[in-house]
C-alpha cells in the first residue's frame, strides 16, 4: 500500500522575501503547507540544527529537511512535476536566463533591499532594541536601489510575465517590493516604469495576494504575539514552534 505523502512545513517569518517566495511558489503550484512563522533570531537550538546558518526559509517534509529558498523552490519543481512549472518549458536559454534573474535577486537585491534597507530600518531597531546604520540605509536609497532598478528596466517585460505565466523568476524580483514598502520605500513609475508596473502585476496575482493579510497582521504585532494574531487572521500555522521568547544572533548576522 502507498503510504501517504507527509506534509510540507515552512519555517519562516511572512515577512521574509525569501520565505515569500517560497509561499508564492507553493501557490504557483497549488501545493498545501503549514508554517512555522518565526524570525531566525528568536530559533531555539533545534532550529539550529535543521538551519545550520540559522536563516529562513526552512522546508521540512518528513525525513527531509531543506534550507535556502533557491533549494527549497527546486526541489518542488522536481518533486512535483504534475503541478505548473516554475522555470520556462521553452528553451535551455530561458531556463538558464530565469536561474541568473532569481541569483541577481537573492543575491543583489537581497543585500541591498533587506539587509542595507529593511533590517537597518526597521528589524534591527525591532530586534535589538537600537538604531539601525542611518549611513547604509542613505546609501541605498540614492545608490544602490536605484542602480538595481535601472538594471531591472532593461530585463523586465512590458506586459504580462517574463516567460507567459508567473514563474519563479517573476517571483525571486517582486518579492522584494512589499519589504522595501515596508520600509517607507516606492519604486517610482516615471523613473522606472516598466519595473514599477511589472511589480504590481505580480504582486497581484493571487500566488502573492494571499499572502496580505498574513504580512499586515504579523507586522502589526510583536514577535510575542504573532502567533496569536496569525491564528484570528486564519494563517495555517503548525501546532510546534521552533521559536524562542528572546532573540539571539545568527551566524551570519549583518
Amino acid at each position: 500500500m502507498t503510504q501517504p505523502t507527509p506534509p510540507i512545513l515552512i519555517i519562516g517569518s511572512y515577512v521574509s522575501p525569501y520565505v515569500r517566495k517560497v509561499l508564492a511558489c507553493l501557490g504557483v503550484k497549488g501545493l498545501a503547507y503549514t508554517i512555522d512563522p518565526i524570525t531566525p533570531f528568536y530559533g531555539n537550538d533545534e532550529f539550529t540544527r535543521l538551519s545550520p546558518l540559522r536563516r529562513i526559509p526552512v522546508l521540512v517534509q518528513g525525513d527531509l529537511v531543506l534550507s535556502d529558498s533557491s533549494v527549497i523552490c527546486a526541489w518542488l519543481d522536481e518533486q512535483y512535476p504534475d503541478h505548473p512549472p516554475l522555470l520556462p518549458q521553452g528553451s535551455p536559454a530561458d531556463r538558464a536566463r530565469a536561474r541568473w534573474l532569481e541569483e541577481f535577486a537573492d543575491s543583489r537585491m537581497g543585500e541591498v533591499f533587506i539587509w542595507d534597507l529593511f533590517y537597518q530600518k526597521l528589524v534591527h531597531p525591532a530586534v535589538w532594541g537600537e538604531p539601525g546604520d542611518a549611513a547604509r540605509i542613505a546609501q541605498a536609497i540614492d545608490t544602490a536601489i536605484p542602480a538595481v532598478l535601472d538594471y531591472l528596466e532593461t530585463e523586465l517585460p512590458a506586459d504580462g510575465f517574463l516567460f507567459g505565466t508567473l514563474g519563479l523568476a517573476d517571483i525571486a524580483i517582486a518579492t522584494f517590493f512589499p519589504n522595501a514598502r515596508f520600509a517607507g520605500y516606492e519604486i517610482d513609475p516615471q523613473r522606472w516604469p516598466t519595473t514599477a508596473a511589472f511589480v504590481e502585476r505580480c504582486l497581484a496575482h493571487p500566488a502573492f495576494a494571499a499572502l496580505v493579510p498574513f504580512e499586515q497582521a504579523q507586522i502589526r504585532v510583536s514577535p510575542q504575539g504573532r502567533r496569536e494574531a496569525l491564528l484570528a487572521a486564519g494563517a495555517p500555522l503548525s501546532e510546534q514552534s521552533y521559536g524562542l521568547k528572546n532573540p539571539r544572533p545568527g551566524v551570519m548576522t549583518l
